[in-house]
């Protein structure tokens, strides 16, 4: 069976889709408003938002709160809620605040072949270095839970368009499951099933991409075939639930585990309405001037790609030398991390290069604008570089995250 496939998806019915569907719990975490907003709109309608935890909302109370989630998940669960697509695909298209419409395809990924940890050569490969401490209060809620609530999109580098571009001009065929707007400014999503003979040849789609893909880079020895675009910390909690409950089973009991897959949602990075914009470093420091010699001197060179910069005083610019990379936020971040364990430095990263500009004028502070990543020479720079830096790049704003709306039980 191919690492992606068909899931058993379960859609709730009867209920209000737009208080149902909630984005994903790791948004908006420094606007606490914005989730009093949403639960002034939803109250105690059934909704995705009473089945996760918002990270705003983390804190003292967090294992009581994820108890009182594994018990509404079971009450959803069996209380008729919800109404089953068995092994089938969903067909998204979600509308966006720019206008531009961004296609995916849900479907789970087998966890077994999914490796989040540094170094790691898996098929599924984690896109950013994962923070440990962010995956804890996510098994909390994964660990006791009956249902897998998904906002990962998952990466694949589909050049020739054959997996979900297809659909796109099937959909008229394809049953309509959904239709509706997201709140909180999310846009519009829409939903088809596909299955039978559909999902039949989508399957076959599938292994021959994961086949190519695995042709096109032998050169680099073990290739991604996926990458986790968002959602990586709560895909790596799947992950460390689905291990812990693997080493209390024989084999083949383990191997039959409905927590060895995650659901997901499928988006080609050669999607045009897929952004990946630039998040800037801003360093404060003592003496930002010795900081921008010392980084022109361990990262420059007489060519590669140019890294803009600004202090207090003066701005300017340099090439990153190309051997120091395949992507420049590495360097910049490595270069940072090194530093940052001989002298204080204190750093953030800042969206939009007029921020940036803004914000290096302050006293002390140095910052580096870099470029945006190449969606082309993505899969290939996650080869060679290993899992990304933190805060490496984003996928379009806030508002055009995932927001939960399918599920799977996970028992």
């Amino acid at each position: 069976m191919s690492i992606f496939s068909a899931s058993n998806i379960l859609l709730p019915q009867g209920v209000s889709l737009p208080l149902w569907s909630v984005i994903a719990c790791d948004q908006f975490t420094s606007q606490p408003e914005y989730w009093r907003r949403v639960r002034e709109r939803v109250g105690d309608a059934p909704s995705t938002l009473h089945l996760t935890l918002p990270e705003a909302e983390l804190g003292a109370n967090d294992e009581a709160r994820a108890a009182a989630i594994a018990r509404r998940m079971e009450e959803a669960l069996r209380g008729g809620l919800f109404a089953a697509y068995p092994d089938a695909f969903v067909y998204v298209e979600r509308t966006l605040q720019n206008g531009r419409v961004r296609r995916g395809l849900v479907g789970q990924i087998d966890l077994e072949a999914y490796d989040f940890s540094e170094g790691s050569v898996s098929p599924v490969r984690a896109s950013e270095r994962t923070v440990a401490e962010r995956v804890p209060p996510r098994m909390r809620v994964r660990r006791d839970a009956c249902l897998d609530l998904p906002h990962v999109l998952l990466l694949c580098d589909d050049e020739r368009r054959a997996l979900i571009e297809p659909l796109t001009r099937e959909r008229d065929a394809l049953p309509l499951l959904y239709d509706f707007e997201l709140m909180e400014g999310g846009g519009r999503i829409q939903g088809r099933l596909v299955r039978g003979e559909q999902a039949a040849a989508l399957a076959e789609r599938i292994d021959a991409y994961e086949r190519e893909t695995r042709a096109r880079y032998a050169d680099i020895g073990a290739p991604a075939l996926y990458a986790v675009g968002d959602g990586n910390h709560s895909l790596a909690a799947a992950k460390a639930c689905y291990e812990e409950q693997k080493r209390t089973l024989p084999p083949e009991a383990a191997a039959a585990l409905p927590s060895r897959y995650a659901l997901v949602e499928l988006v080609n990075i050669r999607d045009e309405a897929i952004a990946f914009e630039p998040i800037h470093r801003l360093a404060y420091t003592e003496n930002p001037e010795a900081l921008l010699s010392r980084m022109r001197e361990a990262l420059g060179g007489e060519t590669g790609p140019r890294v803009a910069w600004f202090t207090a005083r003066e701005s300017g610019a340099f090439c990153l030398a190309p051997e120091r990379g395949a992507l420049p936020v590495g360097a910049v971040q490595g270069f940072l991390d090194d530093v940052a364990r001989e002298i204080p430095l204190t750093l953030d990263y800042i969206h939009g290069e007029d921020a940036l500009r803004e914000l290096s004028a302050r006293e002390g502070a140095l910052g580096v604008a870099l470029p945006a990543v190449d969606k082309a020479g993505f899969f290939r720079a996650l080869a060679l570089d290993g899992v990304l830096p933190r805060k490496a790049f984003s996928m379009g704003h806030a508002q055009e995250k995932r927001y939960y709306l399918e599920a799977r039980a996970l028992r």
